[in-house]
């Protein structure tokens, strides 16, 4: 077997921006050419990007048949703010299956996000959350949200940050719905890692995450979509 202190730490991301700016511009670029040395990882880039998440995710995870790694699926704009960063996560996969930084304990019916019940962005309790991010375009953050403890099994992960051992999604034939291109791929994708008996949890990672989130159009069609998909 293969422990994930034997594995590289593979980068999948995708940015809008050319490949030669990534680590000049964008926040997980810089965090990336900051920490290269105590953090050292691969980096699967998809540039000038205009691609679903899904369908490149999922190509990254097809590449893995024959070049293991601990994948840690990305967005571009978050400042990691760790020097260990990969240790942390190879840490939180020797507990977990797939690990996120911000989760919910529990999933009930209609569940729009792993933080709202429903698409009227109803909150759960606080207590069924786990996990905690910063928010802004620096540190120390503007803001941040504590949801609680780290290291909780959880059933929703949010996909701003989400980390695997390739072998683990490639044995259980674990991919992205290519119908969720950039909302509720993570959504989904928890609930096919559930239906497949693994495990979800949060792990200590102190990032920072520049977007608030985007909950337009595209994202209550994307909602329609999982609920059809579902049922519930």
């Amino acid at each position: 077997m293969i422990i994930s202190n034997d594995l590289p730490v593979r980068v999948i991301c995708a940015t809008r921006m050319p490949k030669d700016k990534f680590l000049s511009h964008t926040p997980t670029g810089k965090s990336i050419k900051l920490f290269i040395e105590t953090s050292p990882v691969q980096v699967r880039l998809y540039d000038q990007n205009t691609v679903g998440l899904s369908e490149l995710y999922n190509r990254a995870i097809t590449e893995c048949s024959d070049s293991p790694a601990i994948l840690v699926f990305m967005h571009d704009d978050i400042y990691l703010v760790d020097y260990f960063w990969t240790y942390r996560i190879k840490q939180g996969l020797e507990n977990f299956s797939i690990v996120g930084l911000i989760g919910n304990q529990r999933r009930s019916l209609g569940q729009a996000s792993w933080r709202f019940l429903n698409a009227d962005f109803k909150c759960d309790s606080m207590e069924n959350y786990s996990g905690v991010v910063g928010h802004g375009n620096q540190f120390p953050p503007q803001q941040i949200s504590n949801f609680g403890p780290p290291g909780k099994q959880c059933k929703l992960i949010d996909g701003l940050l989400m980390a695997a051992k390739s072998q683990t999604l490639i044995e259980a034939n674990l991919r992205f719905d290519e119908r969720f291109a950039f909302d509720f791929y993570d959504v989904d994708f928890c609930r096919s890692v559930e239906e497949a008996g693994l495990s979800i949890g949060t792990i200590p990672l102190t990032v920072v995450h520049e977007s608030p989130g985007n909950f337009g159009e595209s994202w209550n069609e994307s909602y329609k979509k999982y609920i059809e998909k579902w049922g519930n």
